[in-house]
């Protein structure tokens, strides 16, 4: 700041100052008001479930434990069958559990096994459709 020597300079030196003071304080309760906002309950929960949905991580590993449930919860029912044995139900139990995380490890693996069940089934099923229709045109 420059060296104040004289009435006039004084005054217009407090008035910059009384406006960058109004300019701060202004600045200051914005930012204030924008943190009060940010902290309520609603708006934390918001944030929160946007992050969530934002993350591409997160969703990979929510529906690669979904599927990972999914295939241990078939291989259970089979497993158990309409058994009412305990032991079975238990080891039952433990086999979902045990696919569970197999398959939420190394849901590529499981990606590509299941694509080539599908073109397997696809591929058979295609095979029947044409082997029927040259027996119709007979």
């Amino acid at each position: 700041m420059q060296k104040i020597d004289s009435e006039k300079s004084l005054k217009a030196a407090i008035l910059e100052l009384e406006e960058k003071h109004a300019y701060e304080e202004s600045m200051l309760r914005e930012q204030f008001k924008i943190a009060y906002e940010s902290f309520k309950p609603i708006n934390l929960i918001k944030s929160a479930f946007k992050e969530v949905v934002g993350s591409d991580d997160l969703k990979d590993e929510l529906i690669n434990s979904s599927i990972g449930l999914t295939v241990g919860f078939i291989s259970k029912k089979l497993f158990e069958g309409v058994s009412s044995n305990p032991l079975k139900k238990i080891l039952g139990t433990v086999l979902m559990f045990g696919i569970k995380s197999v398959v939420a490890k190394n849901p590529d693996i499981i990606k590509i096994v299941v694509n080539k069940l599908f073109n397997t089934i696809r591929h058979k099923f295609d095979n029947y459709n044409e082997t029927e229709n040259k027996d119709e045109a007979k």
